[in-house]
């Protein structure tokens, strides 16, 4: 009986401490981390959600750039990090749902290691070519890299990115296997294909926006039912003929697992009051991102999100040979 009144106490004990700390938070910097190169999609969503932070909660929340192993390398300092709410996040897809089938001895698990603040945006993906490549759009695509896989030399931002995700999606409905050449993120891979490096990607539109309305790459088709705003004389892949090419990542914000819940909800909350702001939507919009109903935001919402995209897309992944 004294060892349990022993235990209670501590667990009370404890609790308060936890809800000291989460009254006091955040007392100091903290960091979000981005873990691909800046410049991208990843990178540009991370320094949104850090400025709607730093606004909401009184002190700052600076981005890290973490690169390397598709995003992996980011996620594990993450996940081996206090689970204080001073070391945050900014992950998608890939880090947080598809990892473990590209990386056997990952380092962590994207669902035990994690817990989930919110939803920030869902980006629909484009196939975007060189300016000179020999086709203009998805049926042409399809012929030329039937013919000349051997040729080819795709651009991604590492094993399990959503930029290397897309395209195994897309060269799995096609049935080729070209040459797959990684990068520390998709703005280098622009660079490379600007520079002839490479003959295409698969990346969020907001990646590649400038250049194809700059005339500098072409983008062949959008991984979605719907035309982008943004890009609307682009076909959908499902106009196409190809529709298992559906490609809209995630990206969300999540802390180490044993972050006190009510720190959880502090960021939780802060986020979403952000998300809700006309600015921050018309920002997300002209960034080609899809909209997100409030609904969909919290951390059931996004755990959820997490485990039905690990559902869909882990068995084409495996289908496919990828390890």
């Amino acid at each position: 009986m004294a060892k349990q009144l022993i235990s209670a106490a501590v667990l009370l004990a404890m609790a308060g401490i936890n809800g000291a700390w989460a009254e006091d938070y955040p007392a100091r910097t903290a960091t979000i981390i981005v873990p691909f190169a800046a410049g991208g999609p990843a990178d540009i969503t991370g320094r949104i959600v850090a400025d709607i932070l730093s606004r909401y909660l009184g002190q700052k929340f600076v981005v890290e750039n973490v690169v390397g192993a598709g995003g992996t390398t980011g996620a594990i300092r993450a996940a081996r990090a206090p689970a204080d709410g001073y070391t945050i996040l900014s992950g998608h897809l890939g880090t947080n749902a598809l990892a473990p089938a590209f990386y056997p001895n990952l380092g962590y698990d994207p669902q035990r290691d994690f817990e989930p603040i919110g939803l920030t945006a869902e980006y629909p993906e484009l196939l975007v070519a060189r300016k000179d490549f020999p086709a203009n759009n998805l049926k042409e695509f399809v012929a030329y890299t039937k013919a000349n896989p051997e040729k080819l030399n795709v651009g991604h931002a590492g094993l399990g990115s959503v930029s290397y995700i897309g395209c195994l999606l897309l060269h799995s409905a096609i049935g080729i296997k070209p040459t797959m050449v990684p990068f520390t993120g998709t703005a280098p891979v622009l660079n490379a294909m600007l520079a002839g490096q490479v003959d295409y990607e698969c990346d969020p539109v907001l990646g590649t926006l400038g250049q194809i309305q700059a005339g500098s790459v072409k983008a062949l088709a959008i991984a979605s039912r719907k035309r982008s705003p943004l890009l609307p004389d682009v076909p959908t892949s499902h106009e196409q003929g190809l529709p298992q090419f559906d490609m809209a990542p995630f990206y969300g914000v999540f802390v180490p697992t044993g972050t006190p819940q009510a720190i959880v909800d502090k960021l939780a909350d802060a986020l979403s009051k952000g998300l809700n702001e006309e600015a921050v939507q018309k920002r997300l919009a002209e960034l080609g991102a899809e909209s997100v109903e409030p609904s969909r935001r919290g951390p059931k919402a996004l755990a959820d999100l997490v485990k039905s995209e690990a559902a869909r897309l882990l068995p084409i992944l495996k289908a496919a040979g990828e390890k």
